[in-house]
């Protein structure tokens, strides 16, 4: 699929079918965030698989969406700012970093037939703790990750020209 198209077909999933992901499509999902650009290439992310089978409730204490865990798996991609490069007035770019890699993960996952949704409203205290995650790595994003049982809705975007400046602001 084409750059663009490709970008105009990808639309937040929620409504996903139950059928396993194969582990070689699951391989070139997370391979695609390998390969995200990050600052210094320092890749100061990680990524938790998360099989939902059987955890559903548990899972239900980070994001209460049914269609959450309605895939065979979530991902959480979280930021290490420790490993991460700092610009010179200290602003970390782990965050940044983490979710290119994300975008670099949910495109790869369309590419492929598969869907996703952008999940940041989370309990980051709920995934901190079921997900147990060492001090100091933060919860960044999560995606269900599967085959869509719904059909994408109209998007609405701002024109083109209503984003752009031109040499200043």
């Amino acid at each position: 699929m084409e750059l663009l198209a490709l970008l105009r077909h990808r639309y937040s999933v929620r409504a996903y079918r139950p059928d396993p992901v194969p582990d070689e499509l699951l391989r070139q999902v997370l391979e695609a965030a390998q390969w995200a650009p990050t600052a210094c290439n320092r890749q100061p992310f990680q990524i938790i698989v998360i099989r939902t089978a059987g955890r559903e409730t548990e899972l239900g204490a980070i994001y209460a969406r049914p269609w959450f865990v309605q895939t065979p798996l979530v991902i959480c991609m979280c930021a290490w700012p420790q490993k991460a490069w700092s610009r010179k007035d200290g602003v970390n770019y782990s965050w940044v970093d983490a979710t290119i890699a994300m975008d670099h993960l949910v495109l790869a996952a369309t590419a492929a037939g598969l869907g996703t949704c952008w999940v940041a409203a989370f309990d980051p205290e709920a995934a901190r703790k079921i997900l147990e995650l060492p001090a100091g790595v933060e919860p960044v994003a999560f995606t269900p990750l599967g085959y869509p049982a719904d059909l994408p809705k109209p998007k609405n975007r701002l024109p083109l020209d209503d984003l752009i400046h031109w040499e200043k602001w």
